[in-house]
């Protein structure tokens, strides 16, 4: 069964970046919940296209800051 993106877990940047050490990249938004949603394309766990995921380990800090906006923008519902 699919959950609704309002009742699914919701990650934000805002707290990723707070909890991240001085000086340290862009902190990824996974949570350890690794299970691509078949209707949506997004994981169920941090809302990436399987594609971010894939890209994020040689994004850069700007590339990485792009999806965070599209993961906080799939999270309201609007389109990035």
């Amino acid at each position: 069964m699919t959950a609704k993106p309002s009742e699914r877990r919701r990650v934000a940047l805002a707290d990723a970046l707070a909890r991240r050490p001085a000086g340290a990249p862009v902190p990824s938004p996974c949570v350890g919940v690794c299970r691509i949603d078949a209707a949506t394309g997004w994981c169920a766990g941090c809302w990436r296209t399987l594609d971010e995921i894939a890209a994020w380990g040689a994004s850069d800090d700007a590339t990485r800051l792009r999806i965070w906006q599209a993961v906080e923008a799939r999270q309201a519902g609007t389109p990035p």
